[in-house]
């Protein structure tokens, strides 16, 4: 099978994080991404954001291979750049020189501030982006300091995926008027943009800016990790209150008092204690016996060696290997024109 985006050709500029993780999820659905490496540059086959590209290497210090860019750009979709403010500009390869060479060109450049701003050319890191949202500050239990969600909100949620679908709303709306642009997609707008629910919920005083204190963040007893007898640990997250009462079921919690009120802030230390005994009494393997598939909210907190191996798992293909190589497979999963299988990434 061909693909969803088969069609499309992509230039992808080498680089980390967000633009690579751009580039595979286009890829994975049949886009013809063309990475760009510097010369010299050694492919890891066990880079999984490198799959399913053709690769080329190019010099941009070189005249020639600044025009052999170029001419490459001039039949495709899009481009993807990583580099700082200003680099592609000085390269000559900026906007106007592209768009001008390929008037139907989504050009897409994605950055940790952004295109402009006081912070737009100093260094950063995912850490960097999301502390400064307020999203950083979220992310932790109560009392401690906060707590990196390694590098899931800023570099891939708010950088490759905000770059994925900024490409494609760009592609569609090229397409429709004969006119492409420019997309500035900013680490730090697409972590913000992760945070909406939360910032509704704050307007409308159900969220405490003191982590550790809400029902999402582990200031409920009953949406937290518990280690159970083996050292291992399961997930909960019995939020609704038809959940919450199979929860205190399959526990054998049903009858103790300090149960009945599920967001009593009296007993919420008490029933965490009472919980994390309980959990404790079995192993991972006997509780999810007791409430795998219910509607407790369940699931054992699996490492990655476990992942790919649960039976869910293995029922959905969630993960392939590519020679030998365990990866997640492509997502979404589309009815009509299924992802073709991905390729290693090849020289």
């Amino acid at each position: 099978m061909a693909g969803a985006l088969e069609g499309l050709k992509i230039v992808e500029l080498a680089g980390i994080g967000p633009g690579p993780f751009a580039g595979m999820m286009l890829a994975d659905h049949g886009a013809e991404v063309i990475r760009v490496e510097r010369p010299g540059f050694v492919v890891d086959s066990t880079d999984v954001l490198a799959r399913s590209r053709t690769r080329i290497a190019l010099d941009l210090k070189d005249p020639a291979a600044i025009e052999a860019l170029r001419e490459l750009v001039r039949s495709a979709d899009a481009l993807i750049e990583g580099f700082r403010p200003g680099v592609m500009e000085r390269l000559g390869l900026g906007p106007e020189v592209l768009l001008k060479d390929n008037p139907r060109l989504v050009y897409g450049r994605v950055t940790g501030w952004g295109q402009e701003g006081r912070l737009a050319k100093a260094a950063g890191h995912d850490i960097n982006y999301i502390a400064l949202t307020g999203a950083l500050n979220a992310f932790g239990r109560t009392g401690e300091k906060p707590t990196p969600p390694i590098n899931m909100v800023g570099d891939f949620g708010g950088g490759g995926m905000m770059m994925a679908f900024g490409l494609l709303a760009g592609i569609l709306s090229a397409r429709r008027t004969g006119q492409g642009q420019v997309i500035d997609c900013a680490m730090t707008d697409g972590a913000s943009l992760q945070m909406s629910m939360i910032w509704g919920f704050r307007n409308q005083g159900i969220w405490n800016d003191e982590r550790g204190t809400n029902y999402l963040d582990t200031g409920a007893p009953y949406y937290d990790t518990y280690e159970t007898a083996d050292g291992k640990y399961v997930a909960i997250g019995s939020i609704e209150p038809q959940f919450y009462a199979q929860l205190l079921e399959k526990t054998g919690l049903a009858e103790d008092p300090i149960f009945a009120e599920q967001n009593d802030p009296a007993t919420l230390e008490a029933r965490r204690e009472r919980l994390s005994a309980v959990f404790a009494s079995k192993t991972r393997q006997e509780w999810c016996e007791i409430m795998e598939g219910t509607d407790v909210c369940f699931a054992p907190v699996l490492d990655f060696n476990e992942a790919p191996n649960h039976a869910q798992n293995r029922e959905r293909c969630a993960f392939i290997e590519l020679d030998g190589v365990c990866q997640p497979a492509p997502a979404p999963r589309f009815s009509l024109t299924p992802a073709p299988a991905p390729r290693a990434p090849g020289r």
